[in-house]
């Protein structure tokens, strides 16, 4: 008798539909992640080509940092918050000690800690936001081919004990539960395959992105380092 895959399903045992139910689940929460992921970098790549744009065609960091309330999903704008509210925080400081009369310039390179270290967890944070649910990409692509051959396993062997209280090993008693047990394979290998595939552009996506967030903030380094030298 000729099976449909819905009929398979139907007529598989408790443990098959269960490996079956867990499949689908790492499926869907797979596609989920990556439309929403694609949709993220794309929004991500084309907000952080405004951003720097606007950046370096603005004429002092106040204008910049207005620019970069515009752009939400940029993680240049974002680093770039953080580090003008942390040099806003030195500026301050810088001030008081003008007024003093104690700045050195040993005092004022010793503030661009603070605002490297600034920079440096804003970055963490964007690669951390941007790199969050990929685990479960890497968790559906390892997991899930053995999920799969687990439930081809168990099927084999519920086919093979029917073959012995049938007292039959016909190709009709054979095949119908066979091809139920190879059809959860195939199931494990299509969860796992675009899980893998996604897993791999995004890590690059996000290595790429991690790469452009270093370079702009070792730029605003030295935009803020050269004016403090100027000051001197």
């Amino acid at each position: 008798m000729q099976l449909s895959l819905t009929q398979m399903i139907i007529h598989a045992g408790p443990i098959g539909q269960t490996v079956m139910a867990l499949l689908l689940f790492f499926s869907v929460g797979s596609w989920s992640i990556i439309f929403m992921k694609s949709r993220l970098f794309r929004n991500a790549r084309l907000d952080s080509e405004d951003f720097l744009e606007a950046f370096w065609s603005s004429k002092t960091l106040s204008e910049a940092s207005t620019a970069a309330e515009e752009y939400a999903y940029s993680p240049e704008a974002a680093v770039f918050k953080a580090g003008f509210n942390e040099l806003k925080k030195i500026n301050s400081i810088r001030n008081r000690g003008d007024e003093a009369g104690r700045e050195t310039l040993e005092m004022q390179l010793a503030t661009m800690d603070n605002l490297k270290r600034a920079l440096r967890k804003a970055e963490n944070e964007q690669v951390s936001k941007l790199g969050s649910l990929l685990p479960f990409l890497a968790t559906t692509g390892s997991a899930t081919p053995f999920i799969g051959l687990f439930g081809t396993v168990w099927g084999i062997m519920i086919s093979f004990h029917d073959i012995g209280q049938r007292g039959s090993a016909s190709l009709a008693v054979v095949a119908p539960g066979i091809s139920e047990a190879l059809v959860v394979t195939a199931a494990g290998l299509a969860a796992a395959i675009p899980a893998v595939i996604f897993y791999n552009y995004f890590a690059n996506k996000l290595i790429g992105v991690h790469d452009t967030m270093q370079n702009f903030s070792t730029d605003f380094l030295n935009l803020v380092e050269r004016d403090l030298l100027s000051r001197v």
